[in-house]
């Protein structure tokens, strides 16, 4: 049976949806066409190596390409390439529900009241997606661009506006952590990243709090959040949360001992090994072959999107 589908006016609200990508064809098909019916969708790639762009072109998105500068700077950079003035911020590794699709469209014909609109996010915790007892986390992803940008963090940016923020009934998906590997391997690139961003905001440096942090961490995610309720699932996830937590912390702590020390803690003829740095998740700078930073958008396919607003 067909699923029936809000009918847009003429007149409804344009929309551009825009992404950003590093090597993720694995999960940019089921995100794309989910979006598939938006007026635009913008994708910035940062010089992907898998069929990432070719994934892109078939949905007919304008595809633009540029180094990667955190997460911050690259999604105001791909908001500022669209066109229209109300925009939806999803991540490669994200799709719309069908239920969330019909009340965006209904909610574009009708015409937007708020400056922004939240979206519960159901997670895929491994083996399953998080239930429906669990409390979900809302993130604003649709808004009205004049009077919104992306925050300047380096991992975890989002839009903030400038005006009311309402909240959408239905939940959109992200797939992001399909195993323990990948979920340990993400806080582990996440954690290191953030030291730099701890140390230009003047982060306090209290090791105790290595210690105290982590335990309530878990508790609010396990028992206030309810992940008991996906079972082992929620448990394992719990853990490896409170995990990144005091990663955060013991890196930041980390680098203030460097700092301080040096290598007098270690012995006379101890190897030089260079300490681990900011990773960048989706991919840092591409370069040429002669090293250097290449910052132009050296591809870009300016065809317009797939579907219109209007199309079945």
């Amino acid at each position: 049976m067909t699923r029936s589908r809000p009918t847009v006016s003429a007149g409804a609200t344009k929309l551009s949806a825009f992404v950003i990508t590093r090597d993720n064809a694995d999960t940019l098909e089921a995100c794309l066409r989910s979006i598939a019916w938006a007026d635009e969708i913008v994708v910035l790639d940062s010089f992907s190596h898998d069929d990432t762009l070719a994934i892109a072109r078939r949905f007919g998105c304008r595809v633009h390409q540029h180094a990667f500068q955190g997460f911050g700077a690259q999604k105001q950079m791909a908001l500022e390439l669209t066109s229209h003035p109300w925009a939806l911020l999803l991540d490669a590794d994200e799709m719309l529900s069908p239920e969330l699709e019909d009340e965006i469209r209904a909610l574009l014909a009708s015409g937007p009241r708020a400056a922004g609109y939240e979206m519960a996010r159901r997670e895929q915790l491994f083996w399953r997606m998080t239930g429906r007892g669990v409390r979900w986390n809302y993130y604003l992803r649709l808004f009205d661009k004049r009077r919104g940008r992306l925050s300047t963090d380096p991992i975890h940016a989002a839009p903030a506006v400038d005006g009311p923020v309402s909240r959408l009934r239905h939940p959109f998906y992200h797939f992001g952590e399909h195993d323990i590997h990948a979920k340990v391997e993400k806080i582990n690139g996440y954690s290191t990243g953030l030291v730099e961003d701890e140390i230009r905001s003047g982060g306090r440096r209290i090791p105790f709090i290595m210690v105290f942090y982590p335990p309530w961490y878990f508790f609010r995610s396990y028992v206030l959040k309810r992940a008991f309720l996906d079972g082992w699932a929620g448990f394992i996830s719990s853990a490896v949360m409170s995990f990144y937590a005091f990663l955060k912390y013991a890196k930041r702590y980390e680098r203030s001992q460097f700092e301080r020390h040096g290598r007098a803690l270690l012995p006379d003829g101890a190897p030089r090994v260079e300490r681990s740095k900011s990773v960048e998740p989706i991919g840092g700078p591409e370069t040429t072959n002669e090293g250097r930073p290449v910052h132009e958008a050296n591809a870009d396919d300016a065809t317009g999107c797939g579907a219109r607003s209007g199309s079945a």
